[in-house]
């Protein structure tokens, strides 16, 4: 009797275990292959993408890839002009940054006085948010002029939708291909992070309007500096978003 209670005990172990391992597996190859949590901690994207916004990206928008080697196993879509992508910063591999693709392979990008040129010709920019109608010139920083310089190959140019404030291409270079994670998704959880976590201002912070939203369809106002309109002064400001940032943060170890 006592061996009967035992074998049986056995093999529930065995079968939790078993059950155990095989969520796991199925995790890792979510996580892996298909889709990844990041949570946006920083204001480079705003307003598109909120401080506190949680999102998934996709990880085989861009094709299936083998882990820890970047290399593709499965071709897929090659990043486009107007993704918003997560991806390796090229100083620093172990951050994940999230900025939106603004040309590729063999465009000309240039940015004159917050105008941005691709191909020598003025292109729209429905995405881009400025804060500062001070105009810095390239002898101060590259913020708002730039170029022009080729993207190579196999490479992208990424900027912040938060122009005044996003440390991005134009201040540390291309985003290989083999560098990009994935593309941004959905919208799953938003809240002020910034609350103290239990409490009831974390609780009532939570924006429900923004939970469940494709990232393409998170945004906000219109630009509230329009580029071109006279700057109120002659005189030049340091810019705040010229210092690195980590721009993503996973949500996974």
């Amino acid at each position: 009797m006592r061996f009967f209670l035992f074998s049986r005990r056995g093999s529930a172990l065995r079968e939790n275990l078993e059950a155990l391992c095989v969520a796991l597996l199925a995790v890792l190859f979510i996580r892996t292959f298909i889709v990844q949590a990041f949570k946006i901690p920083s204001g480079s994207m705003l307003p598109t993408l909120q401080i506190g916004d949680y999102i998934l990206v996709s990880k085989f928008a861009y094709g299936v890839k083998l882990p820890f080697t970047g290399k593709t196993l499965i071709s897929g879509a090659d990043p486009r002009p107007g993704d918003i992508i997560v991806f390796q910063y090229p100083k620093d591999p172990k951050v994940d940054y999230i900025k939106r693709v603004i040309a590729v392979a063999g465009d000309v990008v240039e940015i004159r006085d917050k105008k941005l040129l691709i191909n020598k010709k003025s292109v729209p920019d429905p995405h881009a948010t400025f804060k500062d109608p001070i105009i810095h010139p390239e002898s101060l920083d590259l913020r708002d002029n730039f170029g022009p310089v080729t993207v190579p190959a196999n490479s992208l140019f990424v900027m912040g939708d938060n122009r005044d404030n996003s440390h991005d291409s134009r201040f540390w270079g291309f985003v290989p291909f083999h560098a990009v994670k994935g593309k941004a998704w959905r919208l799953y959880w938003s809240w002020d992070i910034n609350q103290p976590f239990f409490s009831w201002t974390r609780i009532l912070s939570i924006r429900w309007r923004r939970i469940g939203r494709a990232v393409v369809d998170s945004g906000a106002p219109p630009t509230t500096f329009r580029p071109g309109a006279p700057p109120p002064s002659a005189t030049f400001a340091p810019n705040p978003g010229s210092t690195p940032a980590v721009g993503f943060t996973d949500l996974l170890p």
